[in-house]
C-alpha cells in the first residue's frame, strides 16, 4: 500500500519566496469529506484536483499524522471540472510554489478565498524520522493538528477562524476539527 509520509509547517516569513522554482494554481474538492469523516461514515476522504491541464483523484485514509496510505491516478480535466463543480461540498484553492532547500523540495502553500492569510509548507519524505533542512523561514510544525488539513479547510476555512484557534498549539479547534486527510 502506498504511504506518503509529509510534515506540514507554518510559515515564519516571506523569505521562502526568494527560492520559488516554480507555483501553480490549485483547486480542490471532495467527493468523501470533513462532514462524513467527523461522523465516523468514512475512513478515508476522497479528493479531486486540479492544476492547470492536469487533475487527479486521490484517496487518502483518515489518520492524523505524518504517515498515511494515499492512492494517486490521473482524471480527464473535463470529469475532474464536473466533479467541482457539481459533486464537491465547496472547492478549495491555493497557489503551491515550489522550493528547494539544501537539496529537499518544500511545497509552500498560500491559500486563497475564505483560507486567505494560511501559508504553510509541507516536506515528503522518504521515512518519518528522515532528516530535512530547517530553513529559518519554517515556522511551528502543524502535521497532527486537524484544522490544518485541507479537508477541514473546506468546512472550517481560516478566515473563520478564531485567535484561540489560530494560536492554540494542542489541536484543539471546533467541535470535530480532528478528522483529517
Amino acid at each position: 500500500m502506498p504511504v506518503e509520509i509529509e510534515r506540514k509547517f507554518l510559515v515564519a516569513s516571506d523569505a521562502w519566496r526568494n527560492t520559488i522554482a516554480r507555483s501553480e494554481r490549485i483547486a480542490q474538492g471532495y467527493l468523501v469529506g470533513a462532514k462524513a469523516l467527523h461522523e465516523g461514515h468514512a475512513r478515508a476522504s476522497v479528493r479531486v484536483r486540479r492544476a492547470g491541464e492536469r487533475a487527479w483523484l486521490n484517496v487518502k485514509s483518515a489518520t492524523l499524522g505524518i504517515e498515511r496510505a494515499e492512492f494517486e491516478y490521473p482524471m480527464p480535466l473535463a470529469d475532474a471540472e464536473a466533479m467541482l463543480g457539481s459533486l464537491c461540498d465547496g472547492v478549495l484553492e491555493k497557489i503551491r510554489h515550489h522550493v528547494e532547500v539544501d537539496g529537499t523540495l518544500f511545497e509552500v502553500d498560500e491559500f486563497l478565498g475564505d483560507n486567505a492569510g494560511l501559508v504553510v509548507a509541507e516536506v515528503e519524505l522518504p521515512a518519518a524520522d528522515a532528516p530535512f533542512p530547517r530553513p529559518a523561514w519554517l515556522g511551528r510544525e502543524v502535521s497532527a493538528l486537524g484544522r490544518y488539513y485541507n479537508v477541514n479547510l473546506i468546512a472550517h476555512p481560516f478566515g473563520r477562524w478564531s485567535e484561540a484557534e489560530r494560536t492554540a498549539a494542542d489541536g484543539a479547534g471546533p467541535a470535530g476539527a480532528q478528522a483529517c486527510c
